[in-house]
């Protein structure tokens, strides 16, 4: 899954003429770390998902999709799952996920 991540990311990042030097400095890294997340070398936390999907202005689901691991229909109940599990434990809701 990490590596379709990573994919992902870079396709959306050249989709919208951004430069990885652009996107550290957005997410306040090296362009050698953001580079290791396209490459699939870090492991894609909520956070980073969040941060990038912010500056790309789409929903983190839009970048990493769990729909090959447990079905295409179970995708909307677990994606709403996360989303009771942060209100409930009072964890903020980026703007793109509410």
């Amino acid at each position: 899954m990490m590596k379709i991540c990573g994919q992902n990311i870079r396709k959306m990042r050249r989709d919208r003429d951004l430069t990885q030097e652009y996107m550290a400095f957005e997410m306040g890294i090296s362009q050698k770390a953001y580079s290791d997340i396209e490459n699939s070398k870090v492991k894609i936390n909520l956070d980073i998902l969040t941060k990038i999907s912010d500056i790309l202005k789409i929903k983190p689901s839009d970048i990493c999709s769990i729909s090959h691991k447990c079905g295409a229909n179970d995708y909307e109940e677990k994606y709403n799952e996360l989303l009771d599990f942060m209100k409930k434990n009072n964890i903020n809701m980026p703007e793109n996920l509410r």
